[in-house]
């Protein structure tokens, strides 16, 4: 027998049977005898054959695994939408290939070539840049594309997201309601959707506001800590009399850089400044100064997309599609003075 990979000719070889007999055993097995059946397995072990499921799949013209695309996998919130994809891909039993854009196009459509050369079953995708033709390319070569942590502006294709123009408008209606007039918006890029929406709702906070309430925006290059931190130096140089009393920032991961930066200068948060983040992650309520975040069910928003995704795929062209919508809650804590959770208002 030749050094190497053992292959399905060597079973056949060393069980005494046909390739065809071996493939039975691996794919069908109830068309085997249960003695034939038991030589193979029998030689499968004493080789160590492992099958090529890979080319299995191709050869089938269907695979058994699903891509997923996030902006930053080192974000815990983008870590637990993931959680919740891989747990109902895992019950379906698929697999879940996770790739990284790091909120670049460019790497997003790298890794989408990718996908789509491993004939994957269907994208779940955080775009970095708005819904491009790519995604509409992909589709339409047969590729289902399922927008996770995004709303779809169109009917025929599905979509998870959180109104994120609502928890906008909670993060700053909070700040108002205790007496805040000058504030800051943390966050960017501005190229992705979410800080845009986020910063609509903020601003329609303002706008309602009964007196002359100022918004100031502050954006980032990331939605990373070093971009919080590089933020609130910003913040820290401008005088007393004109600098915002609160912030809000359109991630946790920016909220706890302006803490740290903030603590580091001598700022007391909140009695200088305030500061609400967004996501709710872990780490916001084991922060130093507990941090009062919107909250978004991070695991549901992976599961929901996984389950929509995978019944694209199971029914085809009679597959009903939803733009499904959920709505965010303030969770207040010691960065903003109060500890109470607040639902969308009535």
């Amino acid at each position: 027998m030749s050094v190497g990979a053992v292959s399905i000719r060597d079973v056949a070889e060393l069980a005494g049977v046909s390739v065809g007999t071996v493939s039975n055993v691996l794919n069908r097995p109830d068309l085997v005898t249960p003695s034939t059946r038991t030589r193979v397995q029998a030689a499968i072990a004493e080789l160590g054959f492992v099958r090529n499921e890979s080319a299995r799949q191709l050869r089938a013209g269907q695979s058994r695994t699903l891509g997923l695309v996030v902006l930053d996998v080192a974000n815990p919130f983008f870590t637990d939408v993931a959680r919740g994809v891989e747990d109902t891909a895992s019950a379906a039993g698929l697999a879940v290939i996770l790739c990284n854009s790091d909120e670049k196009s460019s790497k997003e459509h790298a890794y989408l070539d990718l996908l789509e050369e491993q004939r994957v079953k269907g994208i779940l995708i955080t775009p970095a840049d708005g819904i491009s033709e790519r995604l509409g390319d992909l589709r339409r070569r047969g590729t289902p594309v399922v927008l996770l942590d995004q709303r779809s502006t169109r009917k025929d294709q599905c979509s998870v997201s959180v109104d994120d123009a609502l928890g906008g408008e909670l993060a700053v209606s909070h700040l108002l309601d205790y007496g805040h007039r000058r504030l800051a918006f943390v966050g960017g890029p501005m190229s992705i959707s979410q800080v845009q929406d986020r910063l609509r709702g903020a601003r329609l906070a303002i706008k309602n506001a009964d007196d002359a309430a100022e918004l100031m925006v502050q954006t980032t290059a990331g939605l990373n800590v070093s971009a919080g931190r590089t933020a609130a130096a910003d913040l820290i140089k401008i005088p007393r009399s004109r600098r915002p009393t609160a912030v809000f920032c359109a991630n946790d991961l920016l909220a706890l850089g302006v803490l740290q930066e903030l603590t580091h200068q001598s700022v007391r948060v909140p009695q200088d400044m305030a500061i609400v983040g967004y996501d709710d992650i872990d780490f916001a309520s084991a922060a130093a100064v507990p941090l009062s975040s919107v909250s978004q069910p991070r695991h549901q928003l992976g599961r929901t997309a996984a389950e929509l995704l995978i019944e694209e795929t199971a029914d085809g062209g009679h597959h009903k599609h939803q733009q499904v919508v959920f709505e965010p809650e303030l969770v207040i804590r010691e960065s903003s003075s109060v500890r109470r959770r607040v639902s969308r208002r009535s």
